[in-house]
């Protein structure tokens, strides 16, 4: 069992969440997908080890997991939330034609967090960057 999968399950004990082994195999999916997976990609993934388990089951596992705090919920235009196991902070790249997500690690940018405080004297949370583009694959195929 890979660490993120442990910290993650112990995170998820100590708020008084159950284990169940759909949680288990929703949360291990998320960690190893590197692919954003919308809750429907992470149900197709699952139906043939949990036969009885219903794309509600896995929103539902998906929105505890947002709650406690160690999966983060993307919503990018009309597409349908895409879910992100939450590791160090990065940014996301996103290809306007197919759709594909890929981390873009970067120092924080807690620098413009304080300017933006310091000139308009808000409390900053949190901020949010996308980075769009056309993916290679996508470039290639235009070529083509």
């Amino acid at each position: 069992m890979s660490n993120h999968l442990q910290e993650a399950l112990e995170m998820l004990k100590g708020t008084g969440v159950r284990i169940t082994p759909q949680r288990h195999a929703i949360l291990e999916y998320l960690i190893n997908s590197m692919t954003h997976p919308t809750a429907d990609d992470i149900y197709k993934a699952l139906e043939d080890k949990f036969p009885n388990m219903s794309v509600a089951t896995v929103y539902n596992n998906l929105r505890v997991f947002r709650e406690v705090g160690i999966v983060k919920e993307l919503t990018y235009g009309d597409a349908s939330s895409r879910f992100d196991y939450v590791t160090t902070e990065h940014y996301h790249v996103i290809c306007e034609g197919c759709g594909k997500i890929v981390d873009f690690h970067y120092p924080g940018l807690d620098e413009v967090e304080a300017l933006a405080a310091h000139i308009t004297g808000f409390e900053i949370s949190h901020h949010r960057m996308e980075i769009y583009g056309t993916c290679s694959d996508c470039t290639a195929k235009k070529a083509h």
